[in-house]
């Protein structure tokens, strides 16, 4: 299997500014990944219409940055050697910005989530805790002081925020199919 990159945040921002889309780049692939670990459907000319709520919304062109990030979402959720990755403005970008992208991307994940998951999904206890800190940093108001101390602080989170998906999606996907398999 070929390793599963996502487009730019940059190239995302442009396809959805050119489809006049209001969603930033992080809720977009936060949405995504949330459907994707609640369950939702693979479909990859009818995901983003999933997403969107939105039946009538036309799916990505071929080969868009976001057809890419739908194929590299789906390859990640569902590589063995956790490689996962969540679609944040560049490392180049300030801190505060960054931070927003997370909170932004945490807000999209527990729409999606829900979309496919529904009211009541099957989750561990573990699972439940982390959906719960996830609603929590999404409703999270930040402050900037000291920028060192908010670079680690935002790297931590979203380590957390990367393996909580994860754990997500393997409640919610790979341990359903597991069992479909054993029957």
């Amino acid at each position: 299997m070929t390793e599963a990159l996502l487009p730019a945040h940059a190239q995302v921002a442009a396809e959805l500014d050119a489809l006049e889309a209001a969603l930033e780049p992080s809720d977009l692939h936060g949405s995504l990944c949330g459907y994707l670990a609640g369950g939702g459907k693979h479909d990859r000319k009818g995901w983003f219409a999933a997403v969107m709520s939105d039946p009538l919304v036309s799916p990505p062109a071929p080969d868009s940055a976001l057809d890419q990030l739908y194929e590299a979402s789906t390859r990640q959720l569902e590589s063995p050697d956790f490689a996962f990755e969540l679609l944040l403005p560049g490392e180049d970008r300030p801190v505060g910005e960054r931070a927003d992208g997370l909170l932004a991307w945490c807000r999209g994940f527990l729409g999606g989530f829900g979309l496919a998951a529904g009211a009541e999904p099957p989750l561990s206890e573990e699972a439940e805790e982390a959906l719960a800190d996830l609603a929590r940093i999404a409703a999270s108001d930040l402050s900037y002081d000291d920028p060192d101390a908010d670079e680690d602080a935002l790297e931590e989170v979203a380590e957390f925020v990367r393996v909580a998906v994860m754990l997500l999606h393997s409640d919610c996907v790979l341990g359903p199919r597991h069992r479909r398999k054993l029957n």
